[in-house]
């Protein structure tokens, strides 16, 4: 591993938008489910002592096994009192451990009474193990099979004798039961990794699934946006031409440096910045092979900075490389170009003073890392952004300085009214914002990962007034970025 890439691994980064909550396997079941299960444990436990007594009139320790089958009454009475409680549909893992655990007990104790291992009825041990390993995390389900191998060693040293025909004794060998003793437990690993595998799989489809679905649900939002994208584009043509040919008409007709010659070039400034943003909007990738060409890393990064340079932040840009390598030139894709843009765009906006973009090519990764001095992400937006409107972004640099030249001309105009001399302020070029919509990580991201991308967020370096800054980190594949 390389330098860059060791130390993208050790910044604490997650990844936006991702799916908290999924299903997993520490979840175990529902008290409902389990209440039922035990029911029937009841009724089949019952119904083999009365075939055994009355049926066909064995030795059995009557009283004994009914007390162990009323202490299961018991617990399961208690249980359903707390299902009026709470809401017993959902699955609580804990108590999913305790009461498999007493389950084990209760069929121990009642295994002791009639045979211990002898009883063929003692298969039934693997069936808490079996559920434990296909519904909870592993610690628990190994500690019920540990229960499990301590009742089979406490079964072969201690039980009652195997009920039998009236006047006649069944006495296995000790070799014979110690067989059975070995083959229950070999059966209850041997089930439990079953039960604990094919769990894993469905959990692991389960997020496959959660996680296509998760894409697919973006890649519609975003064609969604695509399409409005260019019906605006449409859309608002004829207007912005409609503003353009009134700003010149009213440029002609002001005095060169009067406060309406101000404003009409302020207005045809912005409406040539409108006209180029939808004209980018309705541009297909596969119109021009112009949009693919290589170009070097840090070229990639300078044409990204450049439409935000010239606020009040001050914006670096750096390429770092293993000793010895040339800097890498990568595909120029409209896509990674707009996606970055939107990132420093957010960066510049919340920025205290300064914003650095560092890229770093290590023998596997290209990353990209934009890193602020703000006040960092909020706990309540961190764990949703890459969601579409989601967004808690102040006004803009860019709208500031609009509203900063808006302000001047007005400046000027009073001035004009009372007879002082008009000094016209330099027309600074104002660069585009997304802002407000929360909608530019979102598209951002998902144009990033359209390109082999990584996006993770996190927080920068700290900043003045006890900022926690912003960290936003993208990472690619060389093989899907290089040239």
């Amino acid at each position: 591993m390389s330098t860059s890439e060791a130390s993208l691994s050790s910044q604490p980064l997650v990844a936006p938008g991702g799916r908290p909550g999924l299903p997993r396997r520490s979840r175990g079941l529902s008290l409902r489910t389990l209440i039922i299960l035990r029911w029937l444990a009841i009724a089949g436990q019952t119904a083999t002592v009365i075939v055994l007594v009355a049926g066909l009139h064995f030795p059995l320790p009557v009283w004994e096994c009914l007390a162990v089958i009323f202490a299961s009454v018991v617990v399961n009475l208690i249980a359903m009192s707390r299902l009026r409680q709470v809401d017993g549909r959902l699955p609580d893992g804990r108590l999913t451990a305790i009461h498999l655990g007493f389950d084990i007990l209760q069929l121990t104790a009642l295994l002791a009474f009639t045979g211990g291992l002898e009883n063929p009825f003692c298969l039934l041990l693997v069936a808490p193990v079996t559920v434990a390993a296909a519904s909870l995390p592993g610690r628990q389900a190994l500690f019920l099979g540990l229960l499990v191998l301590i009742a089979t060693v406490s079964l072969f040293f201690w039980s009652m004798p195997l009920p039998w025909e009236a006047g006649t004794k069944l006495e296995l060998p000790a070799l014979y039961r110690f067989g059975i003793g070995l083959a229950l437990i070999t059966g209850v690993v041997f089930t439990a990794a079953y039960a604990w595998r094919v769990a894993a799989d469905a959990e692991t489809l389960e997020l496959a699934l959660a996680t296509t679905q998760d894409v697919l649900q973006r890649e519609q939002r975003l064609a969604a946006l695509g399409g409005l994208a260019a019906a605006a584009a449409h859309e608002l043509g004829t207007p912005l031409a409609t503003i353009q040919v009134v700003a010149k008409e009213l440029l002609r007709a002001s005095p060169p440096d009067g406060p309406v010659a101000e404003d009409a070039r302020l207005l045809l400034s912005q409406a040539d910045r409108c006209r180029d943003i939808l004209k980018r909007l309705s541009t297909r990738p596969e119109d021009g092979d112009d949009l693919y060409v290589d170009i070097g890393l840090k070229a990639l990064l300078n044409e990204v900075v450049e439409p935000h340079e010239g606020f009040d932040i001050a914006i670096t840009v750096s390429v770092e490389t293993p000793p010895g390598v040339e800097e890498p030139r990568v595909k120029r894709f409209a896509e990674v170009v707009h996606g970055l843009s939107a990132i420093v765009e957010n960066a510049a906006d919340f920025a205290a003073s300064s914003v650095r973009v560092e890229g770093r090519a290590g023998e596997r990764w290209i990353t990209v890392t934009v890193i602020d001095d703000g006040p960092g992400f909020a706990p309540d937006i961190l764990p949703r952004l890459g969601e579409p409107y989601v967004t808690s972004r102040p006004n803009s640099k860019a709208r500031q300085a609009v509203a900063k030249q808006l302000a001047a001309a007005r400046d000027a105009s009073r001035n004009v009214k009372k007879g002082r001399p008009v000094v016209a302020p330099p027309l600074a070029e104002i660069a585009p914002s997304q802002g407000g919509m929360g909608l530019g990580f979102f598209i951002a991201r998902t144009l990033l990962e359209r390109t082999g991308g990584q996006v993770a967020v996190g927080h920068g370096d700290g900043g003045p007034g006890g900022n926690r800054g912003a960290r936003v980190t993208i990472r690619w594949p060389r093989e899907a970025l290089e040239a």
